[in-house]
């Protein structure tokens, strides 16, 4: 049986990193597939995990959890009749939901590979702005995971961490919660605890049953749409609500924000059931423009300066350098990396968030 790890993160948390170390650490001598799926157009991360020697099925123009979910199932059975790997790793877009994952592999790789692990990568330091404005999507990972692993935590307090950890303990009881820091621990260390809930944890197995019971019901309801609740005693959601998004640009005035969506217990970004492309959007480019470390730097700088420009969430890319080389850079408000890295055929740059002004975006990287 070919075993599977989920390995989901709100957008930014460190996905990326954390399968780079898996990869080098607990995944050593075993045939490994990455199946990658990046919200928008520009696909990113497969540049940067191609570094790490993995074979990588990446898909694009959407997320797993809403339009893919067909597609994804046939890219995992391709995979595992095609490609014969010991182990599939699969990393969700990050604002796909962890439960529609679960889901979809539970219907599609019924007795060829199980789920013997999956993680939620959280960024400790943005968990409470994130559950106030995208709990639809951020919750859902949370409450999916056997294991939680805190990301970003090495300049917070002690207090804030555990502010965190209670905030996710609330959410999900039986998950373990890793927050020492990565480079303290072996990626064998991680994996044993991603898995030791067992190959699918009875939560897990409950929720798909759950699930399955759910939709024979709305299957053989045959309610009409302009009632919120008629005698069939279901509720119905139409989606007409205007969404305001606020601009909260760095963790450290995450306190300071309210919930800004009033559509009833437990909705952050709109109704339940919302698909991901109708809360996200995103913003993406091929470009032969050439940048110094610098003009990048300023640029992501923007993004934290300016809310004109939209809600930024996550911005990354790899471009060519003025002085020869290229240059990758990643960005989640009030935290930007940029460095040297491998070339590719041409630039990329993808910009995700709410509310974007494209514009605006696409004038600020001369694209």
């Amino acid at each position: 049986m070919i075993k599977i790890n989920v390995i989901s993160g709100f957008l930014g948390a460190g996905k990326t990193t954390l399968i780079k170390k898996l990869v080098k650490e607990a995944y050593c001598g075993e045939k490994v597939v990455l199946i990658e799926n990046e919200f928008g157009e520009i696909g990113i991360d497969g540049g940067f995990l191609r570094d790490a020697g993995i074979e990588i099925t990446e898909m694009n123009s959407g997320c797993i959890c809403c339009s893919l979910v067909g597609d994804f199932g046939k890219a995992l059975c391709k995979v595992i009749d095609e490609m014969e790997p010991e182990r599939i790793v699969i990393e969700p877009s990050g604002v796909g939901k962890l439960s529609d994952i679960v889901r979809a592999v539970a219907s599609s790789a019924e007795g060829k590979a199980e789920i013997c692990g999956t993680a939620a990568v959280v960024d400790a330091g943005k968990c409470k702005m994130y559950m106030k404005n995208f709990g639809e999507f951020f919750n859902d990972q949370i409450e999916t995971a056997d294991a939680i692993i805190l990301s970003h935590s090495k300049k917070l307090s002690e207090e804030r961490i555990k502010e965190a950890v209670g905030l996710l303990h609330a959410h999900n009881p039986d998950a373990t919660v890793i927050t020492t820091e990565w480079e303290e621990l072996s990626g064998s260390k991680i994996l044993e605890a991603m898995e030791s809930k067992s190959a699918l944890s009875e939560r897990l197995r409950s929720f798909i049953e759950s699930e399955a019971v759910k939709k024979e019901e709305d299957e053989h309801c045959h309610c009409h749409d302009d009632h919120e609740t008629d005698s069939c005693g279901h509720d119905h959601d139409h989606h007409d609500h205007e969404h305001e998004h606020c601009h909260c640009h760095g963790d450290e005035h995450d306190h300071e924000h309210e919930h800004v969506h009033e559509h009833g217990d437990g909705c952050s970004c709109g109704c339940h059931g919302h698909h991901a492309d109708e809360v996200f959007s995103s913003w993406g480019v091929e470009t032969a423009v050439k940048y110094t470390e610098e003009q990048i730097r300023s640029i992501l700088e923007e993004f934290d300066e300016d809310p004109a420009y939209g809600m930024i969430l996550r911005a990354k890319g790899i471009v060519e350098a003025t002085d020869g080389g290229w240059i990758h850079f990643d960005y989640v408000p009030g935290e930007i990396d940029v460095r040297r890295g491998s070339s590719e055929v041409t630039g990329r740059i993808c910009v995700i968030g709410s509310g974007l002004n494209e514009e605006k975006i696409s004038a600020l990287f001369r694209a």
